[in-house]
């Protein structure tokens, strides 16, 4: 069996917003010429694991942010120090690293058993960032709000020299213009990768080390179990915790939405199609654009879900608002989310050997 599942989701967002940076995260495509929006991988991720907390009802782990003092007495950052603890989900399946100052202690490393790609155009013909100009406007209740104005020596201004200073002029300073706000809008693809022989296993070599020997006997007591996988002496996770984690993080590969507070202006960002295969080179078939030339002879991109491309597919209703379709199904993601579960389960975590 292959140890690895990959699978690629398709997405329509309109006019929203994600990876706040100058209004919205581009990136130049120079092939086609043009800038593109994008979301990074590291949000995805975090999307899922606030998915998969939000179904399990499990709080994340930890951090330790450290600061310090420097020569001049001004406050400086330090290390963000992990648990470094599996038994926490977002631990588990988001990987560590764990550096202090110094070298004092033994630096701790997990790579994520999960691989996820940022969040981009399925075509950069297939997307745009339209800009528009907002407002912070509290123009309505002024008498709610306060307005302070300074001179040039920084002295607070009274009433009398604000309007001396307003005089002849339309200006509101309870409205504040924002101008070239970029949006977000088109079709967007993610892929992931699962590594089943490090999804629920952590290694316990002690000479380049994932977890501490504390921690190996912390998860010795919780049931914890020795084996082997490719890369070594390891610990799995117990069955009865695995068959509650599998189907969290099912749910969250297709389900998932941005949740941080990066994120603005809602949009649905439906799941119009999913791909899943243990071959990656399927992926990019299975869902894909192709360039077509117009009635007038421009080139455009055409998006196409291919059942014949070698990957297991789930397609939605609302897929056939923007491309050809054949086999769509309202229950595409809840079968998509049975075949990742089915996969998942499958693996014998505690025979890889």
């Amino acid at each position: 069996m292959n140890p690895f599942i990959y699978i690629r989701g398709l997405r329509h967002v309109d006019l929203s917003v994600f990876n706040v940076s100058d209004g919205q995260k581009t990136y130049y495509d120079p092939i086609f010429n043009r800038y593109a929006p994008f979301s990074s991988g590291q949000q995805v991720k975090r999307s899922m694991l606030d998915a998969i907390s939000n179904t399990l009802n499990a709080t994340p782990s930890s951090v330790i942010f450290n600061f310090g003092l420097n020569a001049k007495g001004a406050l400086t950052e330090g290390e963000a120090l992990s648990a470094c603890d599996p038994s926490y989900f977002d631990q588990l399946l988001g990987g560590w690293m764990r550096a202090s100052k110094g070298g004092m202690e033994k630096t701790l490393k997990r790579r994520s058993p999960l691989s996820i790609s940022a969040m981009t155009p399925l075509h950069t013909l297939l997307c745009d960032t339209p800009r528009e100009n907002i407002t912070f406007d509290r123009s309505d209740k002024p008498h709610l709000h306060k307005v302070v104005v300074r001179d040039a020596s920084g002295n607070k201004m009274d009433e009398a020299q604000i309007a001396s200073l307003l005089e002849g002029t339309d200006r509101s300073l309870y409205r504040k213009w924002i101008p070239e706000n970029k949006r977000a809008t088109g079709l967007f693809t993610y892929d992931m990768a699962i590594d089943l022989r490090t999804l629920f296993a952590v290694s316990i070599n002690q000479l380049e080390p994932e977890i501490s020997a504390d921690t190996i006997k912390k998860l010795e007591e919780e049931g914890w179990v020795k084996g082997k996988n490719v890369f070594g002496d390891c610990l799995i996770m117990p069955k009865e915790k695995r068959e509650k984690l599998i189907p969290a993080l099912a749910n969250a590969i297709i389900n998932w939405r941005i949740t941080s507070n990066q994120a603005r202006t809602f949009s649905l960002m439906e799941t119009l199609a999913i791909a899943v295969s243990d071959q990656a080179n399927t992926l990019s078939g299975a869902i894909r654009a192709k360039l077509v030339n117009d009635e007038s002879g421009k080139e455009r991109a055409k998006p196409i879900v291919d059942e014949g491309a070698g990957a297991k597919l789930f397609v939605m209703p609302a897929c056939g608002g923007y491309m050809i379709t054949t086999n769509e199904t309202p229950k595409a993601l809840e079968e998509a989310e049975q075949e990742l579960i089915r996969r998942m389960s499958e693996f014998d975590y505690e025979n890889q050997n």
